[in-house]
């Protein structure tokens, strides 16, 4: 049996691993918001969109790039870590240890799910200070919905770990979840502008159900209670079966 203090230990050791990975940094943390100013500095996403309900584009793709680093963090960034743990022999070792697979798994959500937060704060802070985005109406049901959303994308990237053997096969799994779980943030199509029937769909995934959420904080209303229980839903069904499939060999 674990205690706290192992736990502690095992997060503070995944956090310095994490830190002497320039690519994780840039991609998760810096990226979204580089992505973000990229497309703020085009004069047309300036300008007020009659079919995005007045709102400019830049103002739908600040809750875009907040999704997007918490995406790369699940389907990218921790897939391949704990695969390349398991390919070297790292986790054979490890399951002689008193660790668990629920500990190092927490331990990997926690460190991933933190550098997407910092790359949603950041995502915010380009939106507001660079190009006058209105902060989120609702902070709290904005920051819910963005827990949720990190913890749904999390959950995926620990089954796709699971069910990798090699760090090349996460890297491929990885690279097929990427673009649909994009499309369904937004990524290229702001839900907002999605025709309805595709809206509807999208909104059962958890990044559809998730930018929704996002969606609905930052106009300033409550994020709606389904698209908060959909990405609850995928959250309990991903962990519990990255869980059941996770594998130290």
């Amino acid at each position: 049996m674990t205690t706290p203090l192992f736990h502690a230990t095992v997060l503070r050791t995944e956090i310095r691993l994490f830190r002497r990975e320039p690519g994780h940094l840039f991609w998760i943390v810096l990226f979204p918001s580089l992505l973000l100013g990229i497309l703020g500095a085009i004069p047309s996403f300036r300008e007020a969109d009659p079919a995005l309900g007045g709102l400019r584009a830049v103002d739908v793709y600040v809750p875009v790039a907040v999704l997007l680093g918490v995406i790369v963090a699940g389907v990218q960034g921790m897939p391949q870590t704990l695969t390349g743990y398991r390919e070297h022999g790292v986790l054979r070792r490890m399951a002689t240890t008193p660790v668990r697979a629920a500990v190092l798994l927490s331990a990997q959500m926690l460190v991933f799910g933190g550098a997407a937060l910092v790359s949603a704060l950041l995502a915010l802070a380009v939106g507001r200070i660079a190009f006058g985005v209105r902060l989120p109406g609702r902070p709290v049901g904005y920051l819910l919905a963005l827990l949720l959303a990190a913890l749904a994308c999390l959950a995926l990237g620990a089954l796709l770990s699971a069910l990798s053997r090699t760090t090349k096969i996460a890297a491929a799994v990885g690279s097929a979840a990427l673009f649909p779980a994009m499309f369904c943030a937004g990524v290229w199509l702001p839900v907002q502008a999605m025709p309805d029937l595709l809206a509807r769909i999208v909104g059962w995934t958890p990044f559809g159900a998730a930018a929704e959420a996002l969606n609905d904080a930052a106009a300033g209303a409550w994020p709606g209670w389904t698209h908060l229980a959909v990405t609850a839903a995928w959250t309990v069904l991903l962990t519990a079966a990255a869980v059941r499939w996770f594998r130290w060999e």
